[in-house]
């Protein structure tokens, strides 16, 4: 199935397309002036999922965007306190390329500025072998998690129109920021702006600051956290220039544009966006670009206020319903059935706050489970806060299931989704347990399967499951030492604490066996219905009742009580041999049964 969010991205790309203001760039290579149609968007997490769409993988110069990656790299080879002797971190509320330098000290407001960008780079040396270009594209190599090259065409017409820049790197130089030749600095610094990237290089780069240095995708430490906190700080105050405010407030994101029409967003821990769209604004960013990141920041709930009231989320996917199943003790048959179709009810399990992470994480989850999958099944018991986006994007989960003949179905007990579409009339059915919705699914599931299959009404003992080892003569036999019993809904049957009553077998109705847990509490192990028996156990425990056997509504049994026992053993031994065998039998398949169960729920 397709991702909500996939598909969110598809109908931006397409409103937003819409926007037709802006002029691209002017300096470029011959033949190679950027066309005002290309728009990309990318989205990647810090698990490195990528969702793209548009023109996401077209080649344009990384321009400004170089700045952020080359000030933490400048940071991991001198340290914070030597970096900010020669560039400051205040916002400059000036265009790019303006003079802002302190009267004083000649030192840059901040390293997003052109002059601060070109004092940083200055600052990068050869090392290893390599020249500082060198290592500055080996850096953006292992953010973007591929080899990156620059492109020459790109450096020489950027080079013959730089005075102003080659003004700034003289200037620089006479308050001794550069200390060495001025024009290797900008020459340096126009070499990173010509880097070749694609929208999805940018994501991925911007991902990888989201993860604190570390590429999500390769799994590369680019950069460490101190120098990453570093960088998204001055991006956040000072990445967009002269717009920055503006940017705060309506995005909320760490961001740096680029003149060659790149736009790069972080959301710390959760994700790195990007765009790319040539035409630019009056401060020099794209104007497809700018619009994406404020309406994805809306829409997605990505602003960094937003996202800060939100703690960390898990999403455990594809958890089948014979791996976790109800309380109600099948037929061999139904189990037979219900192993054999598993994979058709998945359980994903969240914990946590379901803001755009978990979200995302819990969408692709459910969008990649195999379209054989008919009942999907969210356990949300553990989640603490559920924002609008998550109740957007489970709603839209919902309204594809039910296109595709598939059913959402919600554990929640908190009352998270109170007041919304799904919990509305005729809405999907919300339980307060997982054992009730698992339930709920293996009896949908066994419907479908045919109505032969179902729960029966009746079954007589001869046709219990139990005594399936034992020949129909021997079955007819045994059911004459048996007597008839029964009990109103409500009624216990047997006793925790009860000496051996013996072996009861279920002719119709249901039977809760209620035990008391940890806390003292009394809780329902299992339901048990027509064809199966209780009872036996006990003589495995001293002889007395572990359970509470309940009756849930009308309840015919036949009992093999001890004293029938006892004449069984005394009148036919090979009968009450193979009884006992085939009772044995029975409860190592209930018992293994349950033991593979309780080792899938200590593991998930």
């Amino acid at each position: 199935m397709e991702s909500p969010i996939q598909r969110y991205l598809e109908e931006l790309l397409n409103e937003v397309s819409g926007n037709v203001m802006g002029t691209p760039y002017s300096i470029h290579p011959p033949g190679g002036a950027p066309d005002p149609q290309d728009f990309g968007i990318c989205l990647a997490t810090v698990d490195g999922h990528v969702y793209s769409v548009g023109a996401s993988d077209k080649a344009f110069s990384i321009q400004s965007i170089s700045k952020p990656f080359s000030y933490g790299l400048a940071l991991a080879d001198h340290g914070i306190d030597a970096v900010d002797e020669k560039v400051d971190v205040e916002p400059s509320g000036d265009p790019f390329n303006e003079i802002s330098l302190a009267p004083e000290t000649g030192r840059p407001a901040n390293a997003m500025i052109n002059a601060g960008a070109l004092a940083v780079v200055s600052m990068i040396k050869g090392s290893g072998g390599k020249s500082a270009p060198r290592r500055i594209m080996d850096l953006y190599s292992k953010c973007a998690g591929r080899r990156l090259s620059g492109s020459k065409a790109v450096f020489d017409v950027e080079m013959r129109d730089s005075d102003r820049n080659h003004s700034l790197a003289y200037l620089l130089s006479s308050f001794g920021i550069i200390d060495d030749n001025p024009t290797r600095a900008l020459e340096n610094y126009l070499r990173q702006c010509s880097a070749q990237v694609t929208c999805r290089d940018l994501a991925m780069m911007a991902a990888t600051l989201a993860n604190g240095g570390t590429n999500p995708s390769t799994g590369e430490t680019a950069l460490e956290i101190e120098q990453v906190e570093r960088v998204l700080s001055v991006m956040m105050t000072s990445g967009m220039y002269d717009d920055a405010g503006s940017w705060v407030s309506s995005v909320g994101m760490p961001a740096k544009s680029g003149v060659g029409g790149g736009t790069l967003a972080v959301l710390p821990g959760q994700a790195g966006l990007a765009v790319f769209s040539p035409p630019l604004d009056a401060h020099g960013s794209s104007v497809r670009g700018s619009e994406t990141c404020r309406r994805l920041s809306t829409d997605m709930e990505m602003h960094f206020v937003r996202a800060a009231t939100s703690g960390n989320s898990t999403v455990r996917p594809g958890v089948g319903i014979t791996q976790l199943p109800s309380r109600i003790r099948r037929t061999e048959e139904q189990a037979e059935m219900l192993e054999h179709f598993n994979e058709r009810c998945q359980i994903i399990e969240v914990t946590g706050d379901l803001a755009f992470a978990g979200t995302e994480s819990l969408v692709r989850a459910v969008s990649d489970l195999d379209d054989e999958v008919a009942l999907v099944v969210i356990d949300m018991q553990q989640v603490n806060e559920c924002g609008s986006l998550a109740v957007q994007m489970l709603e839209t989960l919902e309204h594809r299931l039910t296109a595709d003949n598939r059913q959402l179905v919600l554990i929640e007990r908190r009352g998270l989704l109170d007041n919304t579409q799904l919990s509305a009339e005729p809405g999907v059915p919300i339980f307060l347990s997982r054992g009730g919705a698992v339930e709920y699914c293996e009896n949908r599931l066994l419907a479908a399967l045919g109505t032969d299959i179902g729960e029966p009404n009746r079954v007589q003992v001869p046709d219990s499951p139990a005594l399936a080892p034992l020949d129909e003569e021997q079955r007819t036999r045994l059911v004459s030492y048996m007597e008839p019993r029964n009990h109103d809904d409500g009624d216990i049957i047997r006793r925790v604490g009860q000496r051996f009553g013996g072996v009861h077998f279920i002719v119709s109705g249901q039977v809760n066996t209620i035990a008391t847990d940890p806390q003292g509490d009394r809780v329902r192990l299992n339901t048990l219905s027509a064809g199966m028996t209780f009872g036996e156990l006990a003589l495995g425990s001293d002889d007395r009742q572990e359970t509470t056997e309940k009756a849930v509504g009308a309840v015919e049994l036949l009992v093999l009580t001890p004293e029938a026992i006892e004449a069984l053993e005394a009148d036919d031994p090979q009968l009450a041999l193979l009884l006992w065998r085939a009772l044995t039998r029975d409860a190592y398949l209930l018992v293994d049964r349950y033991l593979r169960e309780t080792a899938v729920r200590l593991n998930y």
